[in-house]
């Protein structure tokens, strides 16, 4: 239970000081909007370079896991653009923002530090794999999505052709993707490259929660309250335990392993749903206040899943 306040905490506490920011005015009506750009052209692109670039390529195919994992993701996000589209009446783009928030997890600032308390060094590889996955898979897929459903018409051609210019110019998969380019080398990054990404790339997690406190000042959570809760269920409840009906009866997966990706279905919506939300000016609201909303009550479910799996060490 200490370890999950000591991780809940100081990201609920850089929302609440991003709010206090924002209700006093200090730094003009634009602050949200302007640091959000930050963090999606400069500071995420960076910290994904650097996640990719410095990954063990031969640890990144464990094909039980990764099936097992990303199979329970689309599941997930499929029944969320469904209950978004017949409960809420939401389009494929609405939707697809939908299911990014119950399905993206905060497995970087969260779900890699609570792993690590809780059963030490084994766990660092399938932590960081999964925030792979959600840095350049989630992101792909919702941005894919995003783009059909903002089509402008004129057939195949033209949707293949939006489609195709907007994730080229998506700076969160070109860094990906330039990443993964540079670790199948198998060069280690030089000195001045890795003190700049590890500097700038360290920006990316707290400036997006600060911008979230920004954003919510002046709005009511209760707005949209009944597709916050859902998305929260989906994420807190239904994907840890769709997640884990995979890993433990249906995959073959290490048993730590398996352990591990339950822990990361089950953390909090992360700041990227958010980061990609205000980017494309899409379901923002919402996607605010799940963020704060499922971080609050995740304190209960991840104690939950500790109780189930108790810590190593």
């Amino acid at each position: 239970m200490q370890a999950i306040f000591n991780v809940v905490l100081p990201v609920f506490a850089i929302i609440a000081a991003g709010f206090a920011c924002g209700h006093y005015r200090l730094l003009g009506p634009d602050s949200s909007e302007a640091l959000n750009r930050f963090v999606y052209w400069v500071a995420l692109p960076v910290l994904l370079f650097r996640a990719m670039a410095t990954v063990d390529i031969g640890v990144v195919f464990e094909p039980g896991f990764l099936s097992a994992y990303v199979l329970g993701q689309m599941l997930v996000w499929l029944l969320a653009l469904f209950l978004a589209r017949t409960l809420y009446g939401r389009g494929l783009a609405e939707g697809a923002m939908h299911g990014m928030s119950g399905v993206y997890g905060n497995t970087g600032y969260m779900g890699i530090p609570l792993a690590l308390a809780a059963y030490g060094e084994p766990a660092a590889v399938p932590t960081i794999l999964v925030t792979v996955i959600n840095a350049v898979l989630i992101v792909a897929v919702a941005a894919i999505l995003i783009e059909i459903g903002q089509s402008r018409g004129g057939g195949l051609r033209r949707l293949g052709a939006d489609i195709g210019l907007s994730l080229a110019r998506n700076p969160m998969l070109i860094s990906a993707l330039l990443g993964m380019v540079w670790a199948a080398t198998g060069a280690p990054l030089p000195g001045p490259l890795d003190g700049f990404t590890r500097i700038l790339g360290a920006a990316a997690g707290p400036c997006a929660l600060f911008a979230i406190g920004l954003f919510l000042v002046g709005r009511p959570l209760r707005e949209g309250l009944s597709e916050v809760g859902c998305m929260t269920v989906l994420k807190l409840l239904v994907q840890p335990a769709v997640t884990a009906v995979l890993v433990l009866y249906v995959f073959d997966v290490d048993p730590l392993w398996a352990v591990i990706a339950i822990l990361m279905a089950a953390t909090p919506t992360g700041a990227g749903s958010f980061v990609l939300a205000q980017a494309y000016g899409l379901y923002v609201q919402r996607t605010s206040s799940v963020i704060l909303i499922s971080t609050v009550l995740s304190i209960f479910t991840l104690s939950a899943i500790f109780l189930i799996y108790p810590p190593s060490q």
